[in-house]
């Protein structure tokens, strides 16, 4: 987000500066819009463990296995909101479209993701 601030004050007295301060921004948005995105992703692979701790784990700490698909879940679908506000100021229409169809994938994924965990979870605190 920096980027973009910094692209902002950048100047825009003649065409050619425009031009380059235009472009900046879009850049500068790209790489915003990329960096939450890569966290979604780096995030739900941590899903994965968190399942095999709820499945296969010491059952007395089923409930940290919850914790974890929890955690995950927030801080996916907390950086899917930073993906959805910078994808707005971009004017790249078939970028936006891809990225946010894999964000939506991924928000999708992690509720089901979450709640399936969950299940697991609460089976075993129920014994």
């Amino acid at each position: 987000f920096n980027g973009i601030m910094e692209a902002f004050s950048l100047p825009k007295s003649t065409e050619e500066e425009k031009t380059i301060r235009d472009m900046t921004i879009a850049n500068a948005t790209k790489y915003a819009i990329q960096i939450p995105l890569q966290t979604m992703e780096a995030a739900f692979r941590g899903f994965e463990v968190v399942k095999a701790m709820a499945e296969t784990g010491n059952p007395n700490s089923i409930s940290d296995a919850g914790t974890g698909a929890l955690a995950i879940r927030s801080g996916i679908l907390g950086a899917w909101l930073n993906v959805k506000i910078n994808a707005a100021a971009l004017g790249d229409k078939e970028y936006i479209k891809d990225i946010l169809a894999t964000g939506e994938r991924l928000a999708e994924e992690t509720v089901k993701m979450e709640k399936m965990i969950m299940t697991r979870v609460e089976e075993g605190l129920n014994g």
